[in-house]
């Protein structure tokens, strides 16, 4: 309901309650912008891991109260749902179906599906494609290499981490602040062998990881028109497979890596 003014002396006053109106107002929006990245900031520490409050609270910051209303209320919304254990929770449906629809607005999710059948199949590895997340690499797609005996697989939806050779090739083609962000809590250790690990990306144009019991892990970017959209990546035991320079595998990696690319209109 409106009030018009029509006293002089009354102006003044509608002033005044015109700019607690809209103090008030500046308020409610910073709390709501406040609220929304909190909740940003609970869904990021979600992977396939089931978290308590007191794990909110502690990697946020918050109070424990604080922390399970705000799960407690993104359990209602739908963000995430209750956990197979007392007390946890989980990602929810909601966070599924927004998820979908990201991946499914990302062209390279369309097109690189029989481009990692043909690789799976040539290099019998299993063949990976990654795409940038909230701060780390994300497993988007997944070809299976079943024809050997030992199978070497990646959960799809799986957040890497630092030694995976997909995190060495996006971090190549990505800015200092970025990086930084990234190694953010990594010992000056850690920070120095990521740093390296980049540093031999930019050089060569690929990255080779082998881990403690005899895995390996090689990536190569994907671009479209706007630079890198993804990495392509393959996974096997290496007694199985040669990732070595110039190797079979790893030039048909390279070669599947351009070959999407190009689909995508990106320059490789």
């Amino acid at each position: 309901m409106f009030r018009i003014w029509t006293k002089a002396e009354d102006v003044q006053s509608a002033a005044t309650i015109w700019l607690m109106a809209i103090s008030e107002r500046a308020d409610a929006s910073t709390s709501d912008i406040q609220a929304v990245a909190r909740v940003a900031q609970i869904c990021v520490l979600f992977g396939s891991d089931e978290l308590t409050a007191a794990d909110v609270a502690e990697k946020t910051g918050l109070n424990r109260t604080t922390a399970y209303r705000y799960c407690a209320s993104m359990v209602a919304a739908g963000i995430l749902e209750r956990g197979s254990r007392r007390g946890t929770f989980a990602l929810g449906s909601l966070m599924l179906q927004v998820g979908i629809h990201a991946l499914t607005r990302r062209r390279v999710v369309e097109v690189a599906p029989e481009f990692l059948r043909t690789l799976r199949t040539t290099v019998r590895m299993t063949s990976v494609l990654s795409v940038w997340g909230a701060g780390h690499p994300v497993v988007a797609l997944v070809e299976e290499d079943t024809s050997r005996t030992v199978l070497v697989t990646v959960r799809l939806g799986a957040e890497l981490d630092a030694a995976a050779a997909q995190t060495h090739v996006f971090l190549a083609y990505a800015d200092d602040a970025a990086f930084d962000a990234f190694a953010e809590g990594l010992t000056d250790a850690e920070r120095r062998d990521l740093r390296a690990a980049v540093d031999a990306v930019r050089e060569q144009g690929y990255a080779v990881v082998t881990y403690p019991g005899g895995f390996g892990n090689a990536a190569a970017p994907v671009f479209d028109d706007r630079g890198i959209c993804a990495t392509v990546a393959v996974l096997g035991a290496s007694q199985d497979a040669d990732l070595s320079p110039g190797s079979p595998a790893l030039t048909e990696l390279q070669s599947t890596a351009a070959a999407i690319s190009k689909r995508l209109g990106g320059a490789s």
